[in-house]
């Protein structure tokens, strides 16, 4: 450990290392895996995870349905808790051409 920063908070020393929390780490990741879905990069068929609607919806055009579900189990699975951070992605960024152009573009999710 750094001595200088060893008496700060977890935040207060990720805030001065320039770093971003783990959250942030594996959502940053969630959405490179559901670009590399819908993108056919990977073989598995988006259908199976994600309900694409077909009319037009504010923002960008590759906006994901998020279902509604009555148990804990589904609402907090991979399919449904990545959708709310992919539909608040700019257009530039989902309209990607490749996986390392949407790498650079997403950046980082910093904790509130």
């Amino acid at each position: 450990m750094i001595p200088s920063i060893r008496k700060l908070t977890y935040h207060e020393r990720l805030q001065r290392l320039q770093l971003t929390t783990l959250e942030g780490t594996r959502v940053r990741g969630d959405l490179i895996e559901v670009f590399k879905i819908l993108n056919g990069s990977v073989d598995v068929s988006y259908k199976d995870y994600f309900v694409v609607p077909n009319t037009g919806l504010r923002g960008h055009e590759f906006k994901l349905f998020k279902n509604r579900f009555n148990t804990t189990i589904r609402k907090n699975s991979f399919s449904q808790t990545v959708i709310d951070h992919w539909n608040n992605l700019s257009y530039n960024v989902v309209a990607c051409t490749s996986a390392l152009q949407f790498k650079k573009n997403v950046g980082y999710f910093h904790d509130k």
